[in-house]
């Protein structure tokens, strides 16, 4: 007896271009670390659904009044966690959309069970060098320290990959082309709603 829905992995070889047609039942929440591609490859999946795109951390900023890297130096310990949730919360409460997260947002528990609940997950699972092509030398992610990249992304890996897997769907994510990345997005997904959510299978043209 299965204990939840089927998760579903993209094969990491370039597919053929989706064929089979769907409408996400729920809100579509990207997860993963930073540098695996969450606001591009989420604003190119929602521009193919013809949803909304809305990014938690551009979001949680405009609540705050202040950037991400100072939330909680201004608001104190915790801040960003609690007030992410709630932002989260009101989001996920609105129309179906594809929703960018922040690189750590699925790991904390309350936000983790608020996203299993009202969205449907789709990891971007990037190895150590794509992440680090991506981010080497960049001063706008708070998380990262220059010069110390590799050291705190293989933390990262290590302590929340297995929290990560915890997603509905998985998608291996390389140096590509953005398109291509979304294209096996939209197949592992349609796997998936076919298994767990068979009546919104089939029902628009992606």
């Amino acid at each position: 007896m299965s204990d939840g829905p089927e998760k579903f992995s993209a094969m990491p070889s370039r597919p053929a271009s989706p064929l089979v047609s769907f409408m996400p039942p729920k809100p579509i929440v990207i997860i993963g670390l930073m540098g695996c591609g969450k606001t591009s490859i989420g604003k190119r999946l929602a521009k193919r659904f013809d949803l909304p795109f809305c990014d938690s951390d551009q979001e949680v900023e405009a609540a705050a009044g202040c950037s991400i890297g100072d939330i909680d130096s201004v608001f104190g310990a915790g801040a960003l966690q609690s007030g992410e949730y709630r932002v989260l919360s009101r989001i996920l409460g609105q129309s179906v959309q594809v929703v960018a997260t922040g690189c750590l947002s699925f790991t904390y528990d309350d936000t983790r069970a608020l996203l299993k609940e009202k969205a449907i997950s789709v990891w971007l699972k990037a190895d150590i060098q794509t992440l680090l092509l991506r981010v080497i030398g960049r001063k706008d992610r708070p998380l990262l320290e220059v010069g110390r990249e590799e050291e705190i992304l293989v933390g990262f890996i290590e302590n929340y990959y297995p929290i990560f897997a915890e997603s509905d769907v998985c998608v291996q994510t390389y140096d590509e082309p953005a398109n291509i990345t979304v294209d096996r997005v939209i197949i592992a997904m349609s796997e998936f709603i076919q298994k767990n959510y068979p009546d919104h299978h089939v029902l628009k043209s992606v």
